[in-house]
C-alpha cells in the first residue's frame, strides 16, 4: 500500500489544477460535433470539467481497510457531483455503488461506469478482494461512451514479479461535448523503476493510441502513480511535453493534455475510512499563448 500524502501542485502547461477551492459544475454543453473539431473544421475548445480521484483501500487485505470508504466516497460524490470519478484499490461492486451515487447527484445525466481488474501473477486470474469480488480500478462518468467505443483496459507488460498484484490501466472515451477521454491506473508501489516503466507505457503507448484514435480530444488521467509529488524526476520523465498536473502532495495525481488548464483543486478528508484523501480538480480550456 502506498502512503497518503499532503498537498502539492506542479502547474506545467496542460493538466489539471492549481488554486485552492472547488469550481462550480460546468454549465450546459453544446451539441456534439465530430471529435475535436467544429463543423467548420477548427479545433473545438475543451469544455470545463471536474475530476474526482479516489483511492478507497477496499480490498479487505491491506491494513488501511475499514469497510467504510465506499459509503464515504458515495457521500462525497453526491455532495460534489463531479463529471468524472477515477477509482483505485476498489472491488467491482464499489464501482457500481459509486455509479449509483453519481446518478443520484446528476439525475438528468446518462451515467456509466467501467472496471478493470488487476491480475494475480500467481495464477493469471483476476485479483480478488477478501469478499471474493474482483479487485482493481474503475471509472465513473456522467457521460456515456462514444458510440462504438467501449472502455478499454489492460495489464502492463512491466511488473514486479515479487508482487502477486499485477497492475492495470483503464480508459473510457466519454461522449461529452466535445468528447474527452478519461483514464485511471494504480502503478506499482514496491519498486519505483517498475512504476516508472508503467508510467512511460501509459503515456507513450496507451494514451498516444487514444490521441491517434480520437483525434484532438483531450485526455484526463486520475491515478495513484506512486512516483511522488509533481517535482519528482521519475514522474516528470514519463510525462509528455507540456503536460500539467496536480497532486495531493503524495502519490495521487490528476493530469491532462494541453487542451486543459487548472482552474482550482482541493483535497477532501475521507474521515479515516481510507489512507488517501480525495483529490477534486476543476479544469478549464487552456488559453492559447
Amino acid at each position: 500500500m502506498p502512503a497518503a500524502g499532503g498537498l502539492t501542485a506542479a502547474l506545467l502547461a496542460v493538466v489539471i489544477v492549481v488554486v485552492t477551492g472547488c469550481a462550480p459544475s460546468p454549465g450546459p454543453k453544446p451539441g456534439p460535433t465530430t471529435a475535436g473539431s467544429t463543423a467548420a473544421g477548427a479545433p473545438t475548445p475543451a469544455a470545463p470539467l471536474r475530476v474526482l480521484q479516489l483511492n478507497l483501500c477496499s480490498s479487505g487485505i491491506a491494513g488501511c481497510y475499514t469497510g467504510r470508504s465506499t459509503d464515504q466516497a458515495a457521500a462525497v460524490v453526491r455532495a460534489e457531483a463531479p463529471d468524472l470519478v477515477t477509482l483505485n484499490e476498489v472491488c467491482q461492486d464499489d464501482v457500481a455503488d459509486l455509479e449509483r451515487a453519481l446518478a443520484d447527484a446528476v439525475p438528468d445525466a446518462t451515467v456509466v461506469s467501467a472496471f478493470q481488474p488487476a491480475r494475480n501473477g500467481r495464477n493469471g486470474e483476476p485479483y480478488r478482494c477478501r469478499n471474493g469480488r474482483q479487485y482493481g480500478i474503475g471509472l465513473v462518468s456522467r457521460w456515456p461512451s462514444l458510440p462504438g467505443a467501449a472502455a478499454s483496459g489492460g495489464i502492463y507488460p512491466a511488473q514486479d514479479r515479487d508482487d502477486p498484484e499485477e497492475r492495470a490501466w483503464l480508459c473510457l472515451d466519454a461522449a461529452a461535448a466535445p468528447p474527452v477521454a478519461v483514464c485511471t491506473t494504480h502503478l506499482a508501489y514496491t519498486k519505483r523503476e517498475v512504476a516508472a516503466a508503467q508510467c512511460r507505457y501509459l503515456f507513450e503507448t496507451v494514451i498516444a493510441e487514444i490521441r491517434a484514435r480520437v483525434g484532438t480530444a483531450p485526455v484526463v488521467l486520475g491515478a495513484d502513480l506512486n512516483l511522488g509529488s509533481g517535482d519528482s524526476p521519475d514522474l516528470k520523465a514519463c510525462l509528455p511535453p507540456h503536460s500539467a498536473l496536480v497532486d495531493d502532495g503524495g502519490p495521487q495525481h490528476v493530469i491532462a493534455t494541453p487542451e486543459y488548464a487548472v482552474d482550482n483543486y482541493k483535497t477532501i478528508d475521507l474521515r479515516g475510512t481510507t489512507d488517501h484523501p480525495g483529490l477534486l480538480v476543476a479544469l478549464t480550456p487552456a488559453v492559447a499563448g
